[in-house]
């Protein structure tokens, strides 16, 4: 096991079976039964806390050799239970970590201004766009403001789309394979702006510095946004 503490402080374990090892914490029902748990991962400081300490071991266990990560909170009653997983998944998990090995898994996020996006929106609309308004009367004006405030919207969210499709296409031009997952609470996360991109990068590890190099040349490049 690596030498570093697990889930709720407990020791790091491992529990073997079909030529295969498990790493596990051992961790009290009073927090992690089926009651409390569901009531916990609605706790923001406890979910953060505990999936901290999951992603502390799992970046350990990753030092010596290849891994395949459960899902946070993956729990079982005992030892014959995660000796029996290893058995009943032995043909997936296998094929997994042939999958994974020399590979590594990268998030990135696309986070934007939206106040910035509604400027580069404006800034694209037709000639002429704002003097619309002139010469109506104040209804007039009222409804062209309004259309006009909604035509803004729809042009900074098909900016923002074709930002996020551009990105994630020159991304996974490095990738082996890609996963787009939905995009994260701010409160959970903790991030400001509106989240366009929220996906997962399979690299080879020969590739993973210039994925680097990428993401910093599109921050770059979309840093107006």
């Amino acid at each position: 096991p690596p030498p570093i503490a697990g889930v709720h402080g407990a020791s790091v374990e491992r529990v073997e079976g079909n030529g295969l090892t498990a790493f596990v914490s051992r961790v009290p029902l009073a927090e992690f039964g089926e009651d409390p748990l569901r009531r916990n991962l609605n706790d923001l400081s406890w979910l953060e806390r505990v999936a901290r300490q999951h992603e502390a071991v799992l970046e350990r266990a990753l030092e010596g050799g290849t891994i395949v990560p459960l899902r946070i909170c993956t729990i079982f009653a005992d030892e014959q239970g995660v000796a029996s997983m290893l058995g009943e998944r032995r043909s997936v998990l296998n094929t997994a970590l042939d999958v994974l090995d020399g590979r590594q898994e990268w998030g990135v996020k696309l986070i934007v201004d939206r106040g910035a996006l509604e400027r580069a929106a404006r800034a694209s609309a037709p000639e002429g766009f704002e003097d619309e308004v002139e010469g109506r009367s104040a209804g007039g004006a009222y409804m062209q403001r309004r259309r006009q405030e909604r035509q803004l919207r729809e042009i900074a969210d098909r900016l923002a789309q074709d930002l996020a499709e551009d990105v994630h296409a020159r991304l996974q031009d490095w990738a082996t394979d890609a996963v787009v997952n939905p995009p994260q609470n701010p409160e959970l996360s903790g991030h400001e702006g509106e989240m366009l991109l929220n996906a997962a990068y399979l690299v080879e590890t020969a590739k993973v510095e210039r994925l680097h190099e990428l993401v910093l040349e599109l921050r770059e490049l979309h840093r107006g946004l």
